[in-house]
């Protein structure tokens, strides 16, 4: 027989030997978010390497980006309003115009982040990804500017259009081979130059990618075809768009030659994706984030949807669901914390939490910041 106090002391030494084998408090081992729930919030997942593709082209902020390929993997914490919006994605009624929901919140609370905790799910639930990484970068520096040749004193940012294309191509490879997807009409370029009707929705799209001035056209035409193939069933579409807010402040970077401004409503891209956040179709639901650095203007007294849209802006999604992004809670720094000790990140000292939390306001983009190598 084993002795009691023996036994108390292996027991012990077991317990201490199953805990290690468990995965930290801070990272979760369901990395599928299409099984996320609220039991998760505040945990870490890690974006598998083969759905990692879906940010290829863009996604996720740029400094996060360099942390993610420092720390040799790509991990998004769950939180609550990424969880609101999948459950509420999973019980809609697709039969129904699109419903919209507005992302806000402070700079670097985590509105990017958040929708691509978003993205990622309509991905592995097989929604057809429309997504516009930033659309600040269109408006501040385009990299070419040109006449439309259909459209009377608008103006086709084609390289970025052809950029756009191959971001849309990428995300969706799997989903545009299949031949359910094709065009609903013919659309014609030029006298030499057309898409016929019954096409697949790829070969349009490579014809903008390759005939780089017709990029913008492509993108309108594709917009159209996109709403008419989720209205007819044959694909469900996920519009995501990250700082929309700028599709409707009149100050842009964009110039014409004499140094004159041009309006985001004279871009030809803009209208292809205020259509798409419209709710005269279905089987689509749209989510976008309204951003105070999506604007020219660095001083921004608000951060509400109303402030940042405008009027105009705020009667085009109206009605919406709107989902705040608030700083970490207690929890998900700790969380935060934690993952950055985990990976070598910061060294540890006593009261470190309180005192970097205090100094960031737990601002997530400024608490990164402050972890950041000099």
């Amino acid at each position: 027989m084993i002795k009691s106090g023996l036994f108390k002391s292996l027991l012990r030494r077991n317990k201490l030997v199953y805990f290690s084998q468990q995965a930290p408090s801070f990272r979760t081992d369901e990395n599928d978010p299409l099984k996320h729930t609220l039991n998760h919030v505040g945990q870490y997942y890690r974006v598998p390497p083969k759905e990692r593709k879906v940010y290829l082209y863009g996604g996720l902020p740029k400094s996060y980006e360099i942390q993610s390929k420092t720390f040799n993997e790509t991990c998004l914490m769950v939180r609550k309003p990424s969880i609101d919006i999948i459950n509420c994605l999973k019980e809609i009624d697709y039969t129904k115009p699109a419903v919209r929901f507005v992302l806000f919140g402070k700079p670097g609370s985590g509105k990017s982040l958040t929708m691509a905790h978003v993205l990622h799910y309509a991905h592995n639930a097989g929604f057809l990804l429309v997504h516009v990484p930033w659309v600040g970068n269109w408006m501040r520096k385009p990299k070419e500017l040109s006449n439309s040749e259909t459209r009377e004193g608008f103006f086709d940012l084609n390289i970025d259009a052809a950029a756009w294309l191959v971001h849309f191509k990428s995300q969706n490879e799997r989903l545009l081979s299949t031949p359910e997807l094709k065009t609903t009409q013919e659309h014609v370029w030029s006298k030499r130059e057309s898409t016929p009707k019954g096409a697949t929705l790829l070969e349009l799209i490579d014809h903008g990618i390759n005939r780089l001035k017709y990029a913008s056209e492509c993108v309108i035409a594709l917009a159209e075809e996109l709403k008419e193939l989720s209205k007819t069933g044959h694909c469900k579409t996920l519009v995501a768009i990250d700082g929309f807010n700028a599709f409707f402040y009149p100050r842009t970077r964009v110039f014409k030659e004499k140094k004159e401004v041009v309006p985001p409503n004279k871009i030809t891209l803009t209208e292809a994706f205020l259509n798409l956040t419209k709710f005269d179709w279905n089987n689509a639901a749209i989510v976008v984030t309204v951003d105070q650095i999506a604007l020219y203007e660095e001083d921004q007294k608000s951060y509400f949807p109303r402030y940042l849209l405008g009027k105009e802006g705020f009667e085009h999604l109206d009605p919406f669901v709107p989902v705040f992004v608030d700083v970490y809670t207690p929890k998900e720094l700790k969380s935060c914390m934690d993952y950055y000790r985990e990976r070598k990140w910061i060294r540890y000292f006593p009261q470190q939490d309180e005192e970097l939390g205090s100094l960031s306001a737990n601002n997530p983009f400024k608490l990164m910041q402050l972890c950041t190598s000099l």
